[in-house]
């Protein structure tokens, strides 16, 4: 149904505009019981084989939601509905900002992929926050933080901090986001001597409160292995958590699609596939399975999660391929992971 008939209607609209239709239809939905009964008939699968472990943290199950898609705490409960174990939130900045003019969101449906220079539009740490105070237990909530536009990288530290203190009661874990191509000069504090200075002034701010909250660190896949390798001793040596790979990437390799009036921004979706795996797998083999990953890029099927999976990960999000697939997808790999587990147990 969703490929055939929701999909084609939705794909009519600009892709923002999609977006909001989705959110709204999902909110009204969802407040009307019966159809959110419908919803968890449907899509949600809650055997206790499914609970997944990760940096002390018992996940529903492994298949959330990539930062992105509920940038301001509005569907997060609904998400859940879905079939969904966790959400990340954001990016959230201290300030509220409108992101990048638009348009700023496209579609390669022959690539079935998107390219976004969002920006890191969202309403601010402070109302975000309000929205999670009503959360209620049972889903797991990521917070994604970054820095406002105009502040430099070497004041960044003040707005992550900011993120960081004002989320910590209302959010599960936290997600640094220094990734995003399309904040200018952000990725630059990915660079060894910047990034380690962050994660070590956050980790030093986590270990102040009595029970700390695990840090992942979120990484383009389009750093090269020495510089994974740097990112690998940065998560022992800051004792951060753990990784979540990828962010969308810059290349443009390999695509169907002319792209050249989209302009510049991230892409996302199955051309990132490949990629991002290599980085899951990369990091596990060189930290010799010594931190938690979570792998994003490309998740289209049951087979790409069971690769993500394979190569070390211990976490899925899906963002591009839930727009693509639907969220049948998402019952669809935790089906898998259950049977796999189930076999592994007999």
């Amino acid at each position: 149904m969703y490929k055939k008939i929701i999909r084609p209607i939705l794909f009519l609209f600009p892709p923002e505009a999609s977006h909001h239709i989705v959110v709204a239809l999902l909110k009204i939905g969802a407040s009307i019981p019966f159809v959110s009964w419908i919803l968890k008939k449907n899509f949600c699968l809650s055997p206790p084989e499914l609970e997944t472990i990760v940096a002390g943290i018992k996940f529903p199950n492994p298949v959330g939601v990539a930062a992105g898609f509920d940038k301001n705490a509005l569907v997060y409960k609904e998400m859940g509905y879905l079939g969904f174990g966790f959400v990340e939130i954001g990016t959230v900045t201290p300030l509220a900002q409108p992101g990048n003019p638009k348009p700023r969101l496209f579609r390669l449906p022959m690539d079935k992929a998107l390219i976004n220079r969002m920006g890191f539009n969202n309403h601010g740490v402070e109302k975000i926050a309000i929205r999670l105070k009503a959360r209620k237990s049972g889903l797991v909530i990521g917070g994604n933080i970054g820095k406002n536009k105009e502040v430099p990288n070497e004041k960044a530290f003040l707005d992550y901090d900011k993120c960081f203190e004002e989320l910590f009661d209302y959010v599960d874990f936290f997600v640094v986001n220094v990734s995003s191509p399309n904040t200018p000069d952000l990725r630059s504090l990915q660079e060894k001597e910047p990034l380690t200075n962050l994660l070590s002034g956050l980790q030093g701010k986590n270990e102040k409160h009595a029970t700390p909250k695990p840090i992942f660190l979120k990484i383009a896949p389009d750093l090269t292995n020495e510089q994974l390798d740097d990112i690998v001793d940065i998560v022992k040596n800051c004792k951060i958590s753990g990784v979540i790979a990828t962010n969308t990437t810059i290349s443009r390799e390999g695509l169907k699609t002319e792209t050249t009036s989209f302009g510049n921004g991230g892409l996302s979706g199955r051309p990132l596939l490949k990629r991002s795996t290599e980085v899951v797998k990369y990091l596990f083999a060189k930290s010799k399975g010594g931190f938690p990953i979570i792998a994003s890029g490309g998740i289209h099927s049951v087979e790409d999660a069971m690769e993500k999976f394979d190569a070390g990960a211990s976490l899925i999000e899906l963002y591009t391929g839930f727009i693509y697939q639907g969220p049948l997808l998402v019952k669809q790999i935790n089906k898998e992971v259950l049977r796999r587990r189930k076999l592994k147990q007999a």
